[in-house]
């Protein structure tokens, strides 16, 4: 039974409560939705890297963000199940359903939800041009903006030359990679455990080793020139698990990072300005400012 199957058999359960993905989104999740007075509103959002059947994926912290955004439409930019990982060993818990189940609510509450997906989700690719529960797949996408600028939309491992040509060497770098992320989880255990905020260990080791810095740079650098050679104005992309927003040769370069390491996503606001949305920061200001008055009113006791 191969891992697109299974998660599909977790989705859907034999037992009659659920029988098709509409039924689904009409499911209950098991971490219920937050409502929150005003979620903040945006006219695109972007996210990828989720890697969803992998114990580094950031559910928990997605399933926040979901609830605490809302926009027009919404670009799911590869990656988002970790069929690799689930090849090797299925993890599929609750979380990983409730992300799942807001996309598709998401998508049922008229927002126009597009999927492109990466090298770790590539299986989906055969569905290109096709919808299921509301979310159309494709290959790639052109995104206007509010102020007219075409971007070119696509996850970015066709950039990625350790991918293209040395496809088992990807595999073992995805092996390195786990084990990082294994110790990352410890690191915020033990964060939570003393209340501390979230932090990337393995974020805060690319930033510090050159050949990962220079990847970084070589990827951004070859795939602005090829969106540039499209004749489109910018690039938005994930693969890396590095957000950024610059200029690279007269070409605006995106990337809308992941929500393994860094907990990002790229926006865009209603007039076409673009920003990286840094969710931990999100949520410890948002901690923060509960907090204020009780402790105003410790300090006025």
């Amino acid at each position: 039974m191969d891992a697109v199957t299974r998660i599909a058999m977790t989705l859907l359960p034999g037992d009659g409560a659920v029988t098709d993905l509409a039924d689904f989104a009409n499911s209950t999740p098991s971490i219920p939705e937050h409502t929150p007075t005003e979620r903040q509103r945006f006219r695109t959002i972007w996210i990828s890297d989720i890697h969803l059947g992998t114990r580094g994926c950031n559910a928990e912290m997605l399933i926040d963000f979901l609830d605490h955004v809302d926009s027009d439409t919404m670009y799911l930019v590869g990656d988002i199940i970790d069929g690799w990982r689930l090849k090797k060993k299925f993890y599929w818990p609750d979380a990983h359903n409730d992300v799942v189940w807001r996309l598709l609510k998401r998508a049922k509450r008229g927002t126009d939800v597009v999927y492109i997906p990466g090298n770790h989700d590539e299986v989906m690719r055969q569905f290109s041009g096709l919808s299921f529960g509301g979310i159309s797949i494709r290959r790639k996408a052109i995104h206007t903006t509010a102020d007219g600028r075409r971007l070119l939309v696509l996850h970015g491992d066709e950039f990625d030359a350790i991918t293209l040509a040395h496809r088992w060497l990807a595999h073992v770098g995805d092996v390195a990679y786990e084990s990082l992320m294994a110790l990352n989880r410890l690191v915020n255990a033990y964060r939570r455990r003393f209340n501390m905020p979230y932090w990337s260990l393995s974020k805060h080791a690319k930033a510090k080793v050159k050949n990962a810095v220079e990847f970084i740079s070589n990827y951004e650098q070859v795939i602005a020139e090829a969106a540039g050679a499209r004749g489109v104005d910018g690039v938005v992309c994930g693969h890396i698990h590095t957000a950024e927003v610059r200029d690279i040769g007269g070409v605006q370069y995106y990337n809308d990072g992941d929500w393994v390491e860094g907990c990002t996503a790229l926006v865009e606001h209603f007039d076409g300005r673009m920003e990286v949305l840094h969710w931990a920061d999100e949520i410890a200001t948002r901690q923060a400012a509960a907090e204020a008055p009780a402790k105003i009113e410790m300090m006025a006791a």
